[in-house]
């Protein structure tokens, strides 16, 4: 077995392991009174149920880190050092794991106030506010995500390539996309993989470059990559996403509503807004999640499969995008002949050897 395939292999065992203890444990949480027994212990803090639900979830929560501390330290750390791939100290990397985790409370507190707010004032349509609100919320946080998020993980830097510039405004020009500047990130301080990508709406839309892209590959190949994310914009996909994502959102809750509440007198729980029943929200979720996976990304391979023709047709640089396309397998360790399951059900992007024929026959 080569490198690439066993690093794929692996990382994908430790996911199917995780995503099995997660829903294993969430529903033993449940089903053996523990989610009970904490709620008791923080209703003795306060009698405010606002922040009853935020000690139960800051509880829960850290116990889960905890519990998967090692598993997260053998995926995401021992695993990357393993194959070469990280260049991150143990230090830096629990600094990054903290930094993750102040920025997900304070995303996430907002979040869990409008849940509660929601259900205890909505009841049974809870969910229709709820999927209203994450909506406006995700369009926020998609326009912060460059100008607020990024630069705290990373040093942002306008890019200085004259010529690179003058290639990706050309670029933009003939996709009718308004870019203003180009940007760079220090990705190589945490990794030795390569990446670029759009980000942000409206005035904050822009285009992100890995340094470990401007190092490793030539201008040719770094124009086909950006022509390949243009693609995306010139083929609706953005505004494809949003709408599916929206109606699929929308569905979702309503449809992880109506089970909970069907499944609430299964545990013994008699109100919606039982504290220690939420997390039977989150198993649901999990199994709703299954199904919807493939079909996401059968449609995200679709996007991704429009998007290299797209690059193609914009700069004629075939040989290019096929060198950057197995460059970029070879740096991040890509499988690329994935088994036809793994790649159906889990791979938001169509293997190297589909890709490259794909190209090959435009």
């Amino acid at each position: 077995m080569d490198k690439n395939k066993k690093y794929n292999r692996i990382k994908l065992i430790l996911s199917i392991i995780s995503s099995v203890i997660s829903f294993t444990v969430l529903f033993l949480f449940v089903f053996t009174g523990l989610s009970g027994e904490l709620l008791r212990v923080v209703e003795n803090y306060s009698n405010n149920g606002y922040l009853q639900f935020l000690y139960y979830v800051a509880i829960a929560g850290l116990a889960s880190s905890i519990l998967f501390f090692p598993l997260s330290y053998y995926s995401s750390f021992y695993i990357e050092h393993k194959f070469e791939l990280s260049n991150q100290t143990f230090f830096a990397w629990m600094k990054e794991n903290l930094k993750s985790a102040a920025v997900g409370a304070v995303i996430g507190v907002p979040i869990l106030l409008i849940f509660y707010f929601v259900i205890t004032t909505y009841q049974n349509f809870w969910w229709l506010p709820f999927a209203t609100a994450m909506f406006f919320f995700s369009v926020i946080l998609a326009q912060l995500v460059p100008v607020v998020i990024l630069p705290l993980f990373y040093k942002v830097t306008p890019l200085e390539n004259e010529e690179l510039i003058s290639r990706i405004k050309s670029l933009a020009k003939v996709a009718k996309l308004r870019v203003e500047n180009v940007y760079i990130f220090d990705m190589s301080k945490n990794t030795k993989k390569a990446n670029a990508a759009f980000t942000g709406l409206g005035k904050t839309k822009r285009i992100i470059l890995g340094d470990t892209l401007l190092e490793e590959y030539t201008e040719d190949e770094i124009e086909t990559v950006i022509a390949h994310e243009m693609g995306h914009y010139a083929k609706k996909h953005i505004v494809k996403n949003l709408v599916f994502g929206t109606i699929s959102s929308f569905f979702t809750l309503w449809l992880i509503a109506e089970l909970y509440r069907m499944s609430l007198p299964w545990f013994g729980f008699e109100n919606l807004t039982d504290i220690d029943a939420f997390p039977l929200l989150s198993l649901w979720a999990m199994i709703i999640g299954i199904v919807q996976t493939p079909l996401s990304n059968y449609l995200s391979r679709k996007y991704e499969y429009e998007a290299d023709s797209y690059a193609i047709a914009i700069t004629g640089k075939k040989e290019a995008f096929v060198s950057t396309l197995n460059k970029l397998t070879d740096q991040n360790l890509g499988d690329r002949e994935p088994h036809p399951l793994v790649e159906w059900y889990s791979y938001s992007h169509p293997s190297i050897k589909k890709r490259v024929a794909h190209i090959e026959s435009l």
